[in-house]
């Protein structure tokens, strides 16, 4: 009898307790709170555009290999300070490399800090022991944003989705790569995924006060800072230091022994400045530091340049999920005669079957208010999170166009205005597009002979379809 009763009141509990995380967790983040948008009255559109060249120069790092091997060349160029915030880091060789690489930069004297999402890091399992070797080191710090805790559902959705690395008052590199093979690995198995950074070059480091990358340590400090970024661990135990130890031995083996195999993946420099492109101006732009509902500043920065733009806007996310709070901000009336293309991933190419089902939603509306609408068909999935307006202002980070980047997580984006990087952007957005087919006014692919349309596998339609019917109700979480 005493067991059942037990059973019993677990039971209620556990009711209980689930009730409690639905409505803290999920139904809370249906309302927004009356936005003040001081941000916005505050921050002039103007601010944008240089009158003449700047001294931040940037490179398009858009080749999945190169990309890899820019992190690492960053790494070893760091003299003084290494800032690293990344959204999740996947198990496999590009991890092994880069934490190798960061304890390498220790040993010799370069004060690392690195920042992670508090769910998504992925340090834990076998992986943990890096966690260790990592808080072991004297000039290595690491710290959580915003770790998991079952008693404070209203905390899950507060997401650390920020991906750049800086290094000095030199260089940083921000877009839209986690840290795994799928973004690097030529020889990669599995689905690949296509991806975009960009490198900016400081020319002028005795007067780092012009560069764009002041701003982002000033960001990177604001977000390390404060309150949600905890420490994971306070005092390793004996247990964990004999394993971080371990795990600091290995990667540095290794290491040496990538490099004996493969001496071009570390050795190869790359001349920053003879491959990037001059600037008027670039401008960082992120998300307010905040939990529950965020007041948009991306989104709002976003919808007022796609006001501003002349003649035309040109998109790129790897899902596109516009919600009736995100289109308050967006100025679709506003449109008018631009010409509006949005290149995203086809249903059966994207690997995230959440998202599509709220695309799938979407998908008639966004043909109607769009001048073409692109969805990629190629090997692989695209990633990457680009707007170009008027062939002059581009914008890269890690904004998703869906609710989550808009408010709920950290993003951050960096404004160039350049012309010549625009011809580079717009010509890898146009080998994308390459691979993509175009939607029609009735909502099929138009005929396009150089590409062919990708089957949708039967299960994976039917579940996108079980799960479109709830994303109608909770795409706000998307």
């Amino acid at each position: 009898m005493r067991i059942e009763k037990a059973k019993s009141t677990f039971g209620k509990i556990l009711i209980l307790y689930f009730l409690y995380a639905f409505i803290t967790g999920v139904i809370i983040f249906l309302f927004h709170g009356n936005k003040k948008d001081l941000y916005f009255t505050s921050n002039k559109i103007q601010r944008f555009w240089g009158e003449e060249i700047g001294q931040d120069r940037v490179a398009l790092i858009e080749d999945r290999c190169l990309s890899g091997k820019s992190r690492i060349d960053l790494i070893n160029n760091a003299e003084g300070t290494l800032d690293i915030a990344y959204y999740t880091i996947h198990k496999g060789f590009s991890s092994k490399v880069f934490f190798g690489k960061i304890l390498e930069a220790a040993d010799r004297g370069v004060k690392v800090r690195i920042l992670l999402d508090g769910i998504f890091h992925n340090l834990r399992g076998a992986s943990r022991d890096i966690k260790y070797a990592l808080l072991m080191h004297p000039n290595i710090e690491l710290k959580f944003y915003e770790p998991l805790s079952f008693f404070r559902p209203w905390t899950w959705n507060n997401r650390l989705h920020d991906k750049y690395i800086i290094v000095d008052n030199k260089f940083a590199m921000i877009g839209g790569r986690n840290i795994g093979d799928k973004f690097f690995l030529k020889d990669y198995k599995g689905e690949v995924v296509y991806d975009r950074d960009v490198v900016i070059i400081n020319t002028d480091v005795n007067n780092s006060i012009g560069s764009v990358i002041i701003d982002m340590k000033e960001y990177f400090e604001n977000v390390w800072g404060h309150h949600f970024s905890k420490h994971p661990i306070v005092r390793l135990s004996n247990y964990q230091m004999r394993r971080g130890r371990e795990k600091e031995v290995y990667l540095k083996g290794f290491i040496e022994k990538t490099n004996e195999i493969n001496p071009k993946i570390f050795s190869h420099s790359i001349d920053w400045y003879g491959i990037s492109v001059s600037t008027n101006k670039i401008t960082l732009i992120h998300n307010p530091i905040t939990r529950f509902n965020k007041e948009p500043w991306v989104l709002g920065e976003i919808a007022r340049l796609i006001k501003e733009a002349e003649e035309s806007i040109l998109i790129q996310s790897p899902y596109i999920i516009p919600t009736k709070e995100m289109l308050k901000y967006i100025p679709v009336e506003s449109i008018g005669s631009k010409e509006v293309s949005i290149l995203t991933n086809s249903i059966a190419s994207s690997p995230n079957y959440f998202a599509m089902s709220g695309y799938r939603n979407n998908r008639k509306a966004i043909v109607d208010y769009t001048t073409n609408l692109y969805e990629y068909h190629g090997k692989g999935s695209i990633h990457g999170k680009t707007f170009i307006i008027d062939d002059q202002i581009n914008l890269v980070g890690s904004f998703n166009l869906d609710s989550r980047s808009s408010f709920l997580s950290t993003e951050s984006m960096v404004v160039i205005d350049s012309k010549e990087f625009t011809e580079a952007l717009k010509q890898e957005t146009d080998n994308l597009i390459k691979e993509s087919l175009l939607v029609g006014e009735d909502y099929s692919y138009k005929d396009n002979p150089l590409v062919e349309e990708r089957r949708l596998p039967i299960i994976k339609d039917l579940i996108i379809r079980v799960l479109s019917v709830a994303a109608y109700f909770f795409d706000f979480l998307l």
